[in-house]
């Protein structure tokens, strides 16, 4: 749940007052000093938009859509199976050259 909070740079406080808690009860979660009962953690999947599965750390893969949990079954392409897979690992810097020529390529694609 830190993780998340700290991806997103919010603050426990902010957390705590869109989910209806108080920033102790958030602070006690994050160091698993206490369970979230289930209404509560629905309402964390949702604001971070992830599923509880990942929150509880039963699965690795945060995807909400089923358009990201039906990707590897709808492209055949291994290779861009294999791509959906890592990015998530990639440093920054990688990232932001993909970015760079995403953006040269969805540029040249509006131009035609």
């Amino acid at each position: 749940m830190k993780k998340e909070r700290e991806r997103r740079s919010w603050s426990q406080i902010y957390v705590a007052e869109k989910i209806g808690i108080t920033n102790a009860v958030l602070s006690n979660y994050e160091r698993n000093y206490r369970d979230p009962d289930t209404e509560t953690l629905k309402k964390l999947a949702l604001l971070y938009e992830v599923t509880t599965d990942y929150l509880l750390g039963i699965t690795d893969n945060p995807a909400t859509t089923k358009e990201d949990n039906e990707f590897p079954t709808i492209i055949k392409d291994p290779e861009l199976e294999r791509w959906h897979k890592e990015l998530p690992k990639s440093d920054e810097e990688d990232l932001r050259k993909l970015r760079k020529v995403w953006e040269i390529l969805n540029g040249n694609e509006n131009n035609k």
